[in-house]
């Protein structure tokens, strides 16, 4: 029983982007009474802190900035059963201890890893990279798109009233809201459309000169070039396009442009890149939402098919203090990611251990688990195109993620990376690039693969080098590295799932999250035309290519292309949809098109959860979008 109980009009589970602008909707648009129960740490007077841990951690993984500490006093990676509010990380999601509880938070059923991670801090995304791309519309139609003529088809369509048409409106607010920089112009492709006048909120920032270099590489190609991507139709240009980003590309909103310091993940360090704490502050100061930090929702509460409460954990440290307590409202919203969510409706048995749990008639809760699986690869050019000047991503290839080919295979999207070989090198010796490719020469090793020369095939010494020798080497070489990433669809699959571990807990004592996870041959058909373009990239920049897959990487798999057999891999791309989705049909999803539950009528479920498929965009921006839409229905609910 909870010790005590705290009412307000609506009750929000989660403090990341949906959760935040919901809350900020509806203080300011309606002076509604929120309260939000985030389950860590509130909202930071300022980034100091996140900053120092930063500078001080050995590895600077994505969720490196952000509390809880990932090591131990003895610099062990700490053990998630002794953590309150527990999260996956880059550290404990590859190699050996994928699967190890004592080191991964998730609790690995595979067959294959899945490997994005989040935060559980206010705004609990900081360590996003900004993009915000629109949906093509054939992303919301894929069934009736590409489905008609294939039995094996395993797309649904999302709700009737969900599209690239009717979420404009919601599409340009949230632009608005988080500040994007872009060309309207430029983003008209695929039949993605603006409203007549159309002006992002700045001006889009510049591209890269790699972004330049592939641009001209890719202007002019042949039929027999390209013939691969089953566009339907000839390809003899490929664009390159800048990419849009909740990033200033000049001040805005009281927040500076964008400097340049190629550090947008983890952590930009002068708050150039949006976060939901700007947002979340606008709410907190209209006086009408309030957050409670250190409180992890422990099991929500049904009575007479509506909910009656949530019952919630508050900590103060994860040996300190624990205090029970619960909130009522008239409205309750999970906006817990597409992990913690279902995890919280799972646990939810209101008594019974024999129910399925909460909004689950459908038993689609925690099922249809999807990310982008990454595809990456790095290579050197001929001449410099001089990395580490701007953001991590300007520039990207999106003309290619819709066409006949995806009743068949997966879309991807293209990134170019600006951070040269940084995270794609990274190692638990050195860190990453530029550190690994400087101690390579330094030290005569060869971790970058970049100190190996070879005279009548044999190898001779590796070159180790000081003073200006080694200046110049490390300027020849940095200067030349570049990668891409190929962000690969994902067919939704109801194995694919996150259930709970009946063995493992955090330390709260609540269950921690069973993920069963794998790759479809429709996505791993995907993988395969990406690492064609990338062939085709490669060879039209005339680079060398050094992609290398660990012979033991759990992500691994083994392709036959072109009569030879090559070995891909796939990393996750912090893209977690898809375990509560909506549609019109309640025997097949969860929420409807307000991401209202089909269970229980005061119940939303927000974030992109609700996604019925992936597309190849990343999801913040129709996840914000969605949010919007959310918030306009339950005001309307609250004026009749």
């Amino acid at each position: 029983m909870a010790d005590t109980c705290i009412e307000c009009d609506v009750a929000i589970v989660g403090a990341g982007f949906a959760g935040a602008l919901i809350a900020n909707e509806l203080s300011k648009t309606r002076r509604i009474k929120v309260v939000i129960l985030e389950a860590g740490k509130g909202i930071p007077p300022n980034i100091n802190e996140y900053m120092k841990r930063f500078y001080n951690a050995p590895a600077k993984v994505p969720e490196s900035p952000y509390p809880p500490e990932l090591n131990d006093a003895d610099g062990n990676l700490r053990d998630p059963a002794k953590v309150a509010a527990g999260r996956p990380t880059v550290l404990t999601l590859s190699g050996s201890n994928w699967q190890d509880p004592k080191q991964s938070y998730f609790i690995q059923k595979g067959p294959r890893p899945f490997t994005s991670t989040y935060e559980r801090v206010a705004g609990g995304t900081s360590h996003w990279l900004g993009t915000c791309l629109r949906f093509v519309p054939a992303d919301f139609r894929m069934k009736d798109t590409y489905g008609k003529n294939s039995s094996q088809f395993l797309f649904p369509d999302w709700p009737k009233d969900i599209n690239s048409q009717n979420l404009s409106c919601h599409y340009g607010r949230a632009e608005d809201e988080l500040g994007v920089s872009a060309d309207a112009a430029e983003q008209r492709y695929l039949d993605i459309k603006f409203p007549d006048g159309y002006i992002y909120p700045m001006p889009k920032i510049p591209g890269s000169l790699l972004d330049q270099r592939i641009g001209d590489a890719l202007a002019h190609l042949t039929d027999d070039d390209t013939k691969f991507l089953e566009m339907g139709k000839p390809v003899t240009e490929v664009k390159v396009r800048g990419v849009p980003a909740a990033r200033n590309s000049q001040p805005f909103r009281n927040r500076r442009a964008c400097a340049g310091n190629t550090n947008c993940i983890p952590i930009c360090p002068i708050q150039a890149k949006y976060d939901p704490t700007i947002t979340l502050n606008e709410a907190t100061n209209s006086g009408f939402t309030d957050i409670m930090p250190r409180t992890v929702a422990s099991e929500v509460i049904l009575e007479n098919n509506r909910v009656s409460q949530i019952n919630y954990i508050r900590y103060e440290g994860d040996t300190g203090s624990r205090d029970r307590g619960c909130i009522k409202a008239k409205i309750y919203i999970i906006a817990a990611n597409a992990i913690e969510t279902p995890r919280l409706l799972l646990m939810s048995k209101s008594g019974n251990p024999n129910i399925n749990g909460v909004a689950n008639s459908s038993d689609m809760v925690g099922r249809h688990l999807m990310d982008h699986p990454y595809y990456v690869a790095w290579g050197l050019l001929p001449d410099p195109a001089f990395p580490y000047r701007g953001p991590l991503i300007t520039s990207g290839i999106g003309d290619l993620c819709d066409g006949p080919f995806r009743s068949e295979r997966a879309a991807f999207r293209v990134d170019i990376g600006n951070e040269g070989w940084n995270f794609v090198v990274a190692g638990s010796a050195f860190g990453a690039d530029p550190n690994v490719t400087t101690l390579d020469f330094v030290n005569g090793t060869n971790a970058s693969g970049l100190n190996k020369k070879e005279t009548s095939g044999r190898p001779q010494d590796r070159d180790a080098l000081f003073g200006t020798e080694l200046a110049f080497k490390l300027n020849n070489l940095i200067s030349r590295q570049f990668r891409i990433g190929f962000l690969v669809e994902q067919n939704p699959d109801p194995e694919n799932r996150v259930t709970l571990s009946s063995t493992h807990k955090d330390a709260l004592g609540l269950p921690r999250p069973e993920i069963s996870y794998n790759i479809s041959n429709y996505t791993r058909s995907g993988i395969v035309a990406a690492y064609k373009m990338k062939n085709l990239i490669f060879r039209k920049l005339h680079a060398t290519d050094f992609t290398a897959r660990a012979a033991d990487d759990p992500a691994r798999f083994d392709e036959l292309v072109d009569g030879s057999i090559v070995p891909l891999t796939y990393t996750g791309a912090g893209h977690i949809m898809g375990t509560y989705r909506m549609g019109d049909d309640p025997n097949t999803s969860v929420v409807d098109s307000n991401q209202c539950s089909h269970d229980h009528d005061n119940l939303y479920l927000v974030g992109s959860g609700t996604f019925p498929t992936s597309a190849t965009a990343n999801p913040t921006l129709t996840l914000a979008a969605l949010a919007l839409r959310t918030a306009d229905s339950i005001v309307d609910r609250f004026n009749k």
